[in-house]
């Protein structure tokens, strides 16, 4: 998978010293609008920015440049979608607009953000009909652990490790909950559903017993 970031998904990652996860687990590529180094990340995270343009510089990370994406042709797209993003999520958060927006454009697949408020994008991107799936620092813990990479100790601890370094207060109990409704119970789109089925079955998931020993962790 490929995804783009959100300016927040990008400090809670850093801040937890856990980016390397980003890298591993979305093997195709991992992306940002320019933008987003250039003024969100300075205003929100200059501490990080020397690490952050370690992996620019080393191509772990790519930056999408308005001269890029003209060189690729698909400039007119960008700012046709950033155009139409902030109709939909305002102005308060440049950098999740450009988040979506260059997923859009460029066929992303995913889009990692931590907002979660209603009416942002994480929450509103799980209700349009569009291509681009939504997730969080917790989704890509638990889908990591899913597939194998991770057994549940080394999530839990992950959690935790962004969850306090971040001050989040958030519970993954809870989050495993909204993970679980998403994609079995309750699902926002059939189309999640359907590729949480098809992952479970490529790589033989054994879903039940897998939460269970999360759980079992977890307390």
């Amino acid at each position: 998978m490929k995804a783009s970031l959100d300016t927040n998904a990008i400090i809670h990652f850093y801040r937890a010293e856990l980016q390397n996860i980003l890298f591993d687990f979305f093997d195709e590529g991992v992306f940002i609008y320019e933008q987003i180094r250039r003024i969100e990340l300075r205003n929100h995270a200059e501490d990080l920015l020397p690490m952050i343009d370690e992996d620019i510089i080393s191509g772990k990370i790519e930056v999408y440049t308005k001269e890029k994406l003209k060189s690729l042709a698909v400039f007119n797209i960008f700012e046709r979608n950033v155009k139409e993003n902030r109709l939909l999520y305002g102005s308060g958060d440049l950098g999740e607009v450009y988040a979506i927006s260059l997923a859009q454009t460029i066929g992303a697949f995913s889009l990692i953000t931590d907002d979660i408020k209603q009416g942002g994008p994480y929450m509103s991107l799980l209700q349009f009909e569009d291509d681009i799936m939504p997730f969080t620092f917790a989704d890509v813990f638990i889908l990591r652990y899913l597939t194998g990479a991770s057994d549940e100790y080394q999530t839990v601890e992950d959690f935790n490790a962004v969850n306090t370094a971040s001050d989040l207060n958030w519970s993954f109990k809870g989050q495993i909950s909204k993970f679980i409704r998403r994609f079995w119970k309750e699902p926002y789109k059939e189309a999640d559903r359907q590729w949480m089925q098809r992952l479970v079955e490529d790589q033989e998931i054994k879903v039940k017993s897998k939460f269970g020993a999360l759980s079992r962790v977890l307390g």
